[in-house]
C-alpha cells in the first residue's frame, strides 16, 4: 500500500490556477504515494495574520487544526508562504497548551512541495527532460521564512536539457507581499520593475517559483509590458518535464 499524504492546494491555486494543483498532485503520484485533499481544511489564514487581523486568522487555524488532526502523513502545500503561516505563523496565534501542542503537531508534518520532493530522496526516482532557459525567482516566505533555497535549485538541476540561468539581484522582493502590493502600489510597482528587467535581461524563456502568487504578480506585469518570457509553477514545470 502506498504511502498517504495530505495536499492542501492553497487559495490561489484552488481559485485561480488549479492547474499547480494538478500538476503537484501529478508529481506526488510519480513518487508512489497515495494523494488526498482534505476538503474540509480552508485558507490558511495568512491575509488575516499579516494584516493584524489575528482573531480571525486563530479561528482559521483552529478550523484547519481540527480537520487536520485525525488525517495520515505528511501536509504538503505547493507554497512557501503557505507552509511558512502554518508551521510558524500558527505558533504565534495558539492559546492554551492543548492548542499549542495541536499546532505543533500539524507544524511537524507540513512542507513545501520541493522541499518535501528532495527530502525523500524524489529526485532519484523522477525522470525529467526539458528545454529552455529557466530562471527561477526564490519567493520571500520560502527564503527567508522557511530557510527554503537548495531544494527547488536541486529540483532545476535535475532537469535534463534545460539551462539555469541566474537573475541579477535573485533575492530581492518582486513586490507583491499580498496586501502589501495595494497597499503600497507605487513601491511594489518599483520592486516589481526590477524584478521585470532582471528576467529579461536574463534571457530566460521561462521563469518559475514556489509561489503563485509571486509569479502571478510577475507574469501579470510581463504581460503588459508585451514580454514573452513564460511563468510556471515549478510544479508544472516538473509535470511537464517527466519522461
Amino acid at each position: 500500500m502506498s504511502p498517504t499524504i495530505q495536499f492542501v492546494p492553497t487559495c490561489l491555486a484552488g481559485e485561480l490556477r488549479p492547474e499547480v494543483a494538478e500538476a503537484s498532485v501529478t508529481v506526488l503520484r510519480a513518487l508512489g504515494f497515495t494523494v488526498q485533499v482534505p476538503r474540509k481544511v480552508l485558507c490558511c489564514g495568512q491575509p488575516a495574520f499579516n494584516t493584524g487581523f489575528r482573531p480571525e486568522a486563530r479561528r482559521v487555524a483552529r478550523h484547519d487544526a481540527a480537520a487536520l488532526t485525525d488525517s495520515e502523513g505528511p501536509i504538503i502545500l505547493p507554497s512557501g508562504s503557505c507552509a511558512h503561516t502554518m508551521s510558524h505563523g500558527w505558533s504565534e496565534l495558539a492559546q492554551g497548551d492543548d492548542e499549542r501542542r495541536s499546532f505543533a503537531a500539524i507544524a511537524a508534518r507540513t512542507h513545501e512541495l520541493t522541499s518535501f520532493v528532495v527530502q525523500v530522496g524524489g529526485l532519484s526516482q523522477l525522470r525529467m527532460r526539458g528545454a529552455g532557459r529557466v530562471a527561477y525567482h526564490p519567493s520571500c516566505h520560502l527564503l527567508r521564512g522557511l530557510r527554503v533555497d537548495a531544494a527547488p535549485r536541486a529540483v532545476l538541476a535535475a532537469i535534463e536539457g534545460i539551462e539555469v540561468v541566474e537573475l541579477q539581484d535573485a533575492e530581492e522582493c518582486c513586490g507583491f507581499g499580498g496586501s502589501f502590493s495595494v497597499d503600497r502600489e507605487p513601491i511594489s510597482a518599483a520592486m516589481l520593475n526590477r524584478k521585470m528587467a532582471a528576467v529579461e535581461a536574463s534571457g530566460a524563456d521561462v521563469l518559475t517559483g514556489c509561489d503563485l502568487g509571486c509569479l502571478l504578480h510577475i507574469e501579470g506585469g510581463l504581460r503588459r509590458r508585451g514580454a514573452a518570457v513564460r511563468v510556471v509553477h515549478i510544479a508544472q514545470l516538473m509535470a511537464e518535464c517527466l519522461t
